[in-house]
């Protein structure tokens, strides 16, 4: 929606309140809500402001401790929250309601470079300085429980009602069920800029994913967030309930984020060449380039270091289990779903899938993650190897990825091509993010260690 259009729709009074918002590290939307004249004759060039706590909180808000952007020493002042109108949109879930996305920043007006949209724009303006753009795509999983978000709490999550009864992947019959719900979200989520292709039944009891058109990503990551989002409160309309958690059960299958991603010039894939094209191993039809292999290359050797951008939550490496669906092992294979990446498409539509992130990540940082991996890749010269065949879920061979948050923050920590991609102030940031996290997850007592030891130790 453009700013004459929502400036129309305010005067009619089909819009009334503009939701400012900005993704936290957790991928949140965070912000105020705004009468919509206000906001028009405010907000727009001056943006509005916010605590600058908001980067250093946990996920139930508590103010954290040893961070250099903010702190309690610095007093925890404001920074600027800059409307990007290129993000306006409509709500069509919330009466009368539009929202546009936000960047964080300081008041020189410079970006706060430890926010997860400064630091996916950070990676394009690499991509972009070479003359490149990016396309890509996010495959979000997620459950579907028959208990309102309430129901679930007060029972704390511990007799969850999944949506289906048995496994429903593909299936037509039964998530027609849930199909009142599946409508309203695709149709609500294209309306409000986020372009739906299909849903479908996913593997597990209750599992739903739901596929939306590609972009350049850092509007494939806004949709991301506002997709998230709106299914969560649709969902609450209905009397329902969903999460993106990376693994809910040991029994269930976990919640994937593949990332489809490729790069592109002048309207071309730089990933193929074409039948026309230089490459030397072009065929009558057209092959991979150079490029993807040098890409891919990065990929496959420094995924593992920034695997916290693929995995940021203690529960994320749950996920990680041999025939779960989610890859375990560095391998690349041509749609081969036991390797972490998998190559698809052909032509414009040749592009890599990245495996390894859970509905849990930050798309913004995921992608900003591949972007810095595979850029390392083509500035080094790797090369991808040769395409591995096989159930790579059995190949001890194998470099397997990080098998825990603790790890997984080690790696991101000690990583000199985190330092030298994303900058050291960034690393540290979510460095500390990750280890309290952890730390708060090591000082709980779990049902799991009471069902264990209450009686028996």
């Amino acid at each position: 929606m453009t700013l004459t259009e929502l400036k129309a729709k305010v005067k009619s009074g089909a819009i009334d309140t503009v939701l400012v918002g900005f993704p936290d590290p957790f991928g949140r939307l965070v912000g105020k809500r705004y009468r919509a004249d206000f906001f028009l004759q405010e907000c727009v060039d001056s943006g509005t402001h916010g605590c600058s706590y908001l980067l250093t909180v946990n996920l139930d808000m508590d103010p954290l401790d040893g961070f250099k952007v903010a702190n309690w020493d610095a007093g925890f002042g404001d920074f600027e929250i800059r409307p990007d109108l290129n993000t306006l949109r409509i709500l069509p879930w919330q009466t009368g309601a539009a929202l546009v996305i936000c960047d964080y920043q300081k008041h020189d007006g410079s970006y706060v470079q430890e926010a997860p949209r400064s630091v996916l724009r950070a990676q394009l303006k690499r991509i972009a300085d070479r003359g490149w753009t990016s396309f890509a795509a996010s495959e979000l999983e997620f459950y579907l429980f028959n208990q309102t978000f309430e129901a679930a709490c007060a029972g704390g999550y511990a007799d969850l009602k999944p949506s289906s009864d048995y496994r429903i992947d593909y299936h037509l019959l039964q998530p027609g069920r849930d199909e009142p719900l599946m409508r309203a979200i695709r149709n609500g989520l294209t309306e409000a800029g986020v372009p739906i292709e299909n849903s479908k039944g996913e593997w597990s009891r209750g599992q739903h994913e739901i596929n939306f058109r590609y972009a350049e990503p850092l509007e494939m990551a806004d949709r991301h967030v506002v997709f998230k989002q709106g299914v969560k409160e649709i969902a609450a309309q209905f009397g329902k309930s969903v999460t993106f958690m990376a693994k809910y059960a040991p029994s269930e299958a976990g919640n994937s984020c593949h990332i489809h991603m490729s790069l592109w010039q002048g309207g071309r894939n730089l990933f193929w060449d074409s039948p026309t094209g230089r490459g030397k191993s072009k065929t009558k039809e057209g092959a991979p380039s150079a490029l993807f292999r040098q890409f891919l290359g990065g990929l496959m050797k420094y995924s593992p270091e920034l695997c916290l951008f693929f995995g940021p939550t203690v529960n994320s490496y749950k996920r990680y289990q041999p025939g779960s669906w989610a890859p375990t092992r560095m391998a690349w294979a041509t749609d081969n779903r036991t390797t972490g990446f998998r190559i698809v498409g052909h032509g414009n539509s040749f592009r890599i899938e990245n495996r390894m992130p859970g509905a849990d990540a930050n798309p913004y940082l995921a992608f900003a993650a591949m972007l810095a991996a595979g850029l390392a890749g083509v500035e080094e010269g790797l090369d991808c190897g040769e395409e591995y065949r096989g159930n790579a879920y059995i190949d001890a061979s194998l470099k397997r990825l990080p098998s825990s948050l603790r790890e997984a923050t080690d790696l991101f920590e000690n990583s000199k091509l985190a330092r030298t991609a994303l900058g050291d102030a960034v690393v540290e940031f979510y460095v500390h993010h990750a280890r309290l996290e952890h730390q708060a997850f090591s000082d709980a007592v779990t049902d799991w260690e009471k069902r264990r030891y209450f009686e028996q130790i």
